[in-house]
């Protein structure tokens, strides 16, 4: 039934997934949670495969009216300076910002200065893709039933963007990568002391999927985050770099399309970074494709060899064996950008912290159903609604049938998060 549109949908875990305690004093356990939150995929038939699917995300519309007030975070730690600016979901109001997204301005300093709350209300926290931002409409989609759910069952939201994206300016040479978990950490404390009786969550897409990924292994059993998302998720880098070289299509569209939206951010903000000396405009000019950027911008800055060095280090498939929180995982058998063949279906079978789901069609952040809403947002809400309203998060996770000892602890063996670069 797939070329009506019907995509199959499959759920891949370990043996014993996670128990969990239900508010009302039942048990269940995290595969349960993710399958009874994923409802029937069913997709604009018209959209046929993930190419079609991803180049429809091509067109530009406003998507769902989420309002966002903006503040500029400096980064505490020397080691990362800079800023990077988080929008937080605010209730509507009138005005028109044109130095910033669509329906997006800056807190004035008194709003922001009473921002803190001791109210209950689950918070979530989003990381975009590559070169985006929180005007996304594929994570506006996820955000927008939240915010408006009634009473108690009302979210609050912020978007962590990139540093130099959502037409922010970047105000050092430290930029981003796929492990660039440092602003979202910072974030993550601040939200804790500033919201002390929220409880946080987490959702990531595409590389933001990656690099939230990577936040929970180098958190461990010491993350802050109550649970998390990851939505088409690249994975392991390095196979999908080889992969959008290896066809016409995904070399001189996907992968020239993704590299041009990165040297055009590079330009954008160029006297400032043109302050960190190891990077070479002149050959950062030539780059056409994704892996060269990643050749000439991210190698130098963060002296990785070659882009593959960088690749193996920023990837998130080790990330996820050493995860200690709920997490939920949803890619597109079919997308082109990150790829299937990257999927970590062993690593997932060997974790009871995480559920793979994947549709047999959706392309890359896609899943249009007929009308234009995406199809991904209904998993994704319903796990998130789910975590925070009917299981005790309080209450800690229980593992069974000694699966501990497969669930990325560090070991004489395998240490999940022994990584290459570090400062």
């Amino acid at each position: 039934m797939e070329w009506l549109g019907h995509a199959k949908t499959t759920f891949t875990h370990s043996p014993t997934t996670l128990n969990l305690k239900k508010k009302d004093g039942t048990s269940t356990d995290l595969l349960a949670v993710c399958q009874e939150s994923t409802p029937p995929c069913r997709l604009n038939p018209f959209l046929f495969n993930g190419h079609v699917q991803t180049m429809l995300t091509a067109v530009k519309v406003d998507g769902p009216p989420v309002y966002y007030k903006r503040k500029i975070f400096e980064a505490e730690d020397p080691a990362y300076a800079g800023s990077f600016a988080v929008d937080f979901v605010v209730r509507k109001y009138e005005g028109v910002d044109n130095t910033l997204p669509i329906r997006t301005t800056y807190f004035k300093d008194e709003e922001f200065e009473g921002i803190a709350s001791t109210d209950t209300r689950p918070m979530l926290v989003v990381l975009h893709g590559l070169s985006g931002g929180s005007y996304e409409i594929y994570l506006k989609h996820v955000i927008e039933p939240l915010i408006d759910a009634e009473g108690d069952r009302r979210w609050e939201a912020c978007v962590i963007n990139s540093r130099g994206c959502a037409m922010h300016k970047i105000t050092s040479g430290i930029l981003y990568n796929a492990r660039a978990t440092w602003d979202t950490r910072m974030m993550v404390k601040w939200l804790r002391k500033t919201f002390p009786n929220r409880p946080l969550f987490g959702i990531g897409f595409s590389l933001g999927a990656n690099i939230l990924t990577n936040y929970i292994g180098e958190e461990g059993s010491n993350c802050m985050l109550k649970a998390a998302v990851v939505c088409s998720n690249p994975w392991n880098l390095e196979v999908g770099s080889m992969a959008l070289q290896r066809t016409w299509l995904s070399r001189e569209i996907y992968s020239k399309t993704m590299a041009a939206n990165m040297k055009r951010l590079i330009e954008l903000h160029h006297d400032e970074v043109a302050k960190n000396t190891k990077l070479d405009f002149e050959k950062i000019r030539k780059v056409q494709y994704l892996h060269e950027f990643d050749r000439e911008v991210q190698g130098p800055t963060w002296g990785y060899p070659t882009e593959g060095a960088y690749y193996r280090d920023a990837s998130s498939t080790d990330s996820l064996l050493a995860a200690k929180i709920p997490l939920f995982a949803i890619n597109a058998e079919d997308d082109p950008i990150a790829v299937n063949e990257a999927i970590p279906y062993q690593e997932v079978q060997q974790t009871p912290y995480a559920v793979l789901c994947t549709t047999s069609l959706g392309g890359h952040l896609s899943w249009f159903e007929f009308g234009g809403h995406r199809w991904h947002a209904r998993p994704c809400v319903n796990f998130l609604n789910k975590m925070a309203f009917e299981i005790e998060i309080e209450a800690p996770a229980t593992l069974t049938n000694g699966d501990n000892a497969k669930s990325g602890e560090s070991s004489d063996m395998f240490v999940a998060m022994r990584r290459k670069w570090h400062r």
